[in-house]
């Protein structure tokens, strides 16, 4: 199957459980379920990973039209290659087809950076799928900024958005799903240019 009649694997990176649900390090759920409810879809565990899939369609109808499958990994962030590396062989998804939406570091709070490719960072989450099938997937980075203070990273990023934070977060996930749309469809050269901040 070539790159441009496979199907898209978009998954959002975070932590299963409703402890961890509105935490910075889950905002790639967010964004997830956002995304699956653009495509009127459900989430349902899936038969042959650690997961939660939909399966759908994005775009207008006609050749920009395209099969998605959105995951969930529930293994827990940083063993998230394990079931996106068995999502990507059941569906017969090539790595350039796969998008990873995570939370970033050292990005300000709610912006967003797109590329393919490149390293980890220190996100556990990336880490295990670079382990799992290589570097070369896109990235779709949401920026969270840097803690505040002395408190350490796990911490901050396994906190709640802060009430001022949330104030726009509805707003900002739904951008992070245009984003993540616009790359499928347009590619990424467009999606940066029209979402990179």
């Amino acid at each position: 199957m070539s790159e441009v009649n496979s199907p898209w694997l978009i998954v959002g990176l975070g932590n299963p459980g409703p402890d961890y649900a509105a935490n910075r390090h889950n905002v790639g759920f967010m964004v997830a379920d956002l995304l699956a409810e653009r495509t009127g879809g459900k989430f349902k565990r899936a038969q042959k990973a650690q997961a939660q899939v939909v399966e759908g369609r994005i775009g207008p109808p006609g050749p920009a039209n395209r099969r998605v499958i959105l995951a969930k990994p529930m293994s827990y962030m940083n063993l998230s290659g394990g079931p996106v590396s068995s999502l990507s062989d059941f569906y017969k998804v090539p790595v350039s087809n796969i998008v990873a939406i995570h939370d970033e570091l050292d990005i300000d709070y709610g912006a967003l950076r797109l590329k393919l490719g490149g390293g980890d960072n220190g996100h556990n989450g990336l880490k295990s799928m670079t382990k799992a099938m290589g570097a070369d997937y896109h990235r779709v980075r949401f920026g969270i900024g840097r803690p505040p203070g002395r408190m350490q990273v796990a911490d901050f990023v396994l906190k709640d958005f802060s009430s001022t934070e949330r104030k726009e977060l509805g707003y900002l996930v739904d951008r992070a799903a245009d984003a993540v749309e616009c790359l499928v469809i347009e590619g990424l050269e467009r999606a940066q240019s029209t979402y990179n901040s």
